[in-house]
């Protein structure tokens, strides 16, 4: 996946309000958007990647909402790489890896999310926003 996310063509953006509705919704655009954009929505990625989404934006849902009234998704998509992020305005900054290796508090979605990007041989990684008071974290996945 050499392909730099800010070069992939396809590029989507959804702001929703911090709701449990916003996982349905924030699914169902990315099929859309993936149709639209010609990918194979039975591809072998598609699926995991539309779980991660869901787990990502239901975590936003659960732990942000509090401080952040919406939440953002980035949809983005080239001929070999899938990207997404989740961004809300919580501080917290969860240590991703952590899921993976078992030094987090306990079983989890960001576990679920971990083990499929890294099982398809994707990335994972979380951004702060410049002012500290808010995140997006980035999966990207191959095609």
């Amino acid at each position: 996946m050499s392909t730099r996310l800010a070069a992939l063509p396809h590029r989507h953006v959804l702001t929703l309000p911090t709701l449990p509705s916003a996982v349905r919704t924030a699914r169902q655009t990315a099929e859309q958007a993936l149709a639209e954009w010609g990918i194979n929505l039975r591809h072998p990625s598609v699926g995991p990647a539309l779980l991660i989404l869901s787990e990502l934006v239901t975590n936003s849902v659960r732990h942000a909402a509090v401080l952040s009234p919406q939440v953002t998704v980035i949809y983005a998509a080239g001929a070999d790489t899938l990207a997404f992020a989740v961004h809300d305005r919580h501080p917290y900054q969860p240590s991703l890896y952590a899921s993976v290796t078992g030094t987090g508090t306990g079983p989890s979605g960001l576990a679920t999310v971990m083990e499929l990007t890294l099982g398809l041989g994707g990335t994972a990684v979380v951004r702060g926003d410049a002012d500290g008071k808010g995140k997006s974290i980035w999966i990207t996945l191959p095609l």
